[in-house]
């Protein structure tokens, strides 16, 4: 039985994990932290629990495309809670608010009450939006002949570029990437079809998961473990030891050396060169991997709220206080309550999100989490309470509301993720950058593949997408199971 070690316990190291055990693999994961999950990860203070990275789903209701990968990936036990199918998202943008709902001639009709002059190009918006996202054999999980020259062109044709072609109205294209923070997309660099991907998924139908998504990586770990392979923490992986020709196995810090025929490694490219020392990695290729770009970090305010006064908000709510979302700064959030159990009157907990950059932080780098000082803790008081005020401004009652509430920057996703610069989504999607801008699942050590948010995009069908792509490789695309993906 061939050994495969993987480094990482976050969603692309268990779904990678559990495919390949399930196939005959003999699989062990390494996961540096106390806690397994990476951005699945949750943790509870005070009796209540949040959320640190995954927080609502899409396409999960019967037979849409991420329903049947659980299915699948055997999470049948993951409950889910649908959000509300009339406005799972609500931007409020200029002073006005905006609603997204599921299904694409629901959307359209939403949209044109807000711009009646727009309707026929809505129309044709939501179509290309599905259109582009059905040209992706693997999001969309058919064997079907696809469109490969659409796929192509809006990889390379920018968001914005596109949304001015099709509508006048300039506050219609903004209210369109209202959810802009779900992917820290870039004016004039991320490509359209990234935001066709994200609004087609969740258009479809959108979900919380019941509990935390921390449920997802324990159901994953259980299933690993009862089909014999293992699921390693405060194992963290120092160096990946190779000899002329290929890797032969990880070392971890506490001096144990874990035998391989086959490494994949889950981490982001900056932590995984830092684990190379091998000539089959030849200089221009750490070069490129070292500068491609980084999607930007944040800043989480979770909150406790008091027993029984903060109603359950059932959609994510996108605050702005300009009128156009591609200027976001710390005064924009993205709000989100916590779903401790199915139809729940009042919320325990929330998180409010918005964007930071290293560089606010990076006075206290090389500082330990618990450690930074009392000046990194005015600093984030300081940004709490500015945030606080900004959510207040939209839901009247929020300030009173709060319990208590906790703080992390992007040095906390570094520490925990390894993340480069504790980024929101690892490596960013620029398309000036063509294939220098990709990180491949193979490398030019024939043993070791990649997986990951980096690998091909973030979020759970991004994470998924490449976990498939990655355990094809190892099982020479001819997986039976795999392929009944692709045949319903």
């Amino acid at each position: 039985m061939s050994k495969v070690i993987i480094i990482g316990s976050g969603l692309g190291g268990l779904t990678c994990g559990f495919i390949l055990q399930k196939n005959g693999y003999d699989v062990t994961i390494l996961e540096q932290g106390h806690q397994i999950g990476g951005c699945l990860q949750c943790f509870s203070r005070q009796g209540v629990k949040f959320e640190t990275g995954m927080h609502f789903i899409g396409s999960a209701a019967e037979g849409q495309t991420m329903n049947r990968l659980m299915n699948f990936l055997c999470l049948t036990d993951v409950e889910l809670s649908p959000l509300d199918p009339k406005g799972y998202d609500t931007i409020a943008l200029a002073g006005e608010i905006f609603r997204f709902p599921n299904g694409r001639d629901a959307f359209v009709e939403q949209m044109s009450s807000y711009f009646p002059k727009e309707k026929d190009n809505l129309k044709h918006y939501i179509n290309l939006v599905a259109r582009i996202a059905s040209a992706s054999t693997l999001n969309s999980l058919t064997s079907e002949e696809r469109d490969l020259a659409m796929n192509t062109e809006y990889q390379t044709r920018s968001i914005n570029e596109v949304l001015e072609g099709l509508f006048r109205d300039e506050m219609l294209r903004n209210v369109l990437v209202g959810n802009l923070p779900l992917y820290a997309a870039e004016r004039d660099k991320t490509p359209f079809a990234q935001h066709a991907f994200i609004m087609d998924f969740y258009n479809q139908s959108a979900f919380r998961v019941v509990g935390g998504s921390d449920a997802i990586a324990q159901s994953l770990a259980r299933s690993i473990k009862e089909m014999g392979g293992q699921v390693l923490t405060d194992k963290r992986a120092c160096r990946i030891r190779c000899n002329e020709t290929q890797a032969t196995g990880v070392e971890t810090a506490d001096e144990c050396f874990f035998p391989a025929d086959y490494v994949v490694s889950t981490v982001h490219p900056a932590r995984l060169l830092e684990l190379l020392d091998t000539k089959l990695i030849r200089p221009a290729f750490r070069s490129r991997l070292s500068n491609i770009p980084n999607t930007t970090g944040c800043f989480t305010l979770y909150v406790k709220f008091k027993e029984n006064t903060m109603p359950y908000m059932n959609t994510n709510f996108y605050g702005y206080h300009s009128s156009s979302p591609w200027d976001s700064d710390r005064h924009d959030y993205l709000y989100m309550h916590h779903c401790h159990r199915d139809k729940a009157r009042f919320a325990k907990s929330g998180v409010v999100l918005s964007y930071m950059k290293m560089d606010e932080v990076a006075r206290w780098q090389g500082t330990y989490v618990g450690h930074r000082g009392a000046d990194y803790e005015a600093f984030k008081h300081e940004h709490a309470e500015q945030l606080i005020q900004d959510v207040e401004r939209h839901h009247p009652g929020f300030t009173a509301a709060i319990d208590t509430y906790y703080t992390s920057t992007p040095l906390t996703y570094l520490d925990y993720t390894g993340t480069e610069n504790g980024s929101m989504y690892g490596v960013a999607k620029d398309i000036h950058l063509g294939p220098a801008g990709r990180v491949p699942y193979r490398t030019k050590v024939p043993n070791l593949f990649l997986a990951g948010q980096n690998v091909n995009s973030h979020g759970m069908m991004g994470v998924l997408v490449g976990t498939i792509v990655t355990c094809s490789e190892l099982l020479k695309q001819s997986n039976r199971e795999i392929t009944n993906l692709f045949n319903g």
